[in-house]
């Protein structure tokens, strides 16, 4: 499933600061898609440390170099599968912190399976959780899946996980990849809601103020898990790959 290939940024499985109290971790790529169209997706995990305690959100592969990284920021309290397709390494850090709490955004144990068989805290609220006071949480509901979106306030940076993707096409092996992120909308510098998923929103008007509430927050940067990511101009990145909804 996992495999390392130039659609990767490396170094991998390591922690890369990207403000104040915010890392990132680029990890392995997945192949994802229907069987004959599966595609490399590079994979990310942020970082958050509240205090002396840490919001894992969509882990990666943990290795025995980026457990002692990661226990040299603080512990580990929570892990965080942030939709229903973002949860494969979710058991590999409960077992190795197993003092954390896990939180998963809905059917993601549906999704799982028996993969993930340990008692887990429901992601589907926007308050009432540990880090209220430092991290803003927002669910935006579709038909498919639910993405669970943060936003650090301090930094002002914005973590989504599949509600914007922004695959760089060099990173891709082949033509036909190219052509479909293209087509989906999801290639670099354009990317945004990739075409597919967009349909899965059907009731527009709740995605739009789900949008307008992330732009309301004025993040400075966005953190994704697949693609290039936005370093400055958040906002504006924002209102660029949302106009097809904005408009």
């Amino acid at each position: 499933m996992e495999r390392d290939t130039p659609a990767t940024y490396p170094p991998l499985d390591t922690l890369k600061r990207v403000a104040d109290d915010v890392w990132i971790v680029d990890g392995p790529t997945i192949l994802f898609g229907p069987p004959l169209l599966k595609m490399p997706f590079s994979t990310r995990m942020t970082v958050i440390r509240i205090g002396s305690d840490l919001l894992v959100h969509s882990p990666t592969r943990l290795t025995p170099e980026l457990k002692r990284s990661v226990e040299g920021l603080g512990r580990p309290r929570w892990v965080i599968g942030p939709n229903r397709i973002h949860y494969w390494w979710i058991p590999d850090w409960h077992n190795a912190f197993t003092d954390t709490e896990v939180y998963l955004a809905p059917r993601i144990r549906e999704q799982a399976g028996s993969r993930i068989d340990f008692d887990c805290q429901a992601l589907d609220r926007d308050r009432g959780y540990p880090w209220d006071s430092s991290v803003a949480t927002l669910p935006v509901e579709g038909s498919y899946m639910t993405e669970v979106v943060f936003f650090h306030r301090r930094s002002r940076t914005l973590v989504v996980t599949d509600l914007i993707e922004n695959f760089e096409p060099h990173k891709l092996h082949s033509v036909f990849m190219r052509w479909l992120t293209r087509l989906g909308c999801a290639q670099d510098p354009n990317g945004s809601m990739p075409r597919d998923m967009r349909a899965s929103y059907r009731n527009k008007a709740r995605l739009r103020f789900a949008v307008e509430s992330m732009i309301d927050w004025n993040p400075e940067r966005i953190i994704l898990a697949h693609g290039r990511w936005y370093d400055c101009n958040g906002t504006d990145e924002l209102r660029r790959a949302f106009r097809w909804l904005l408009r």
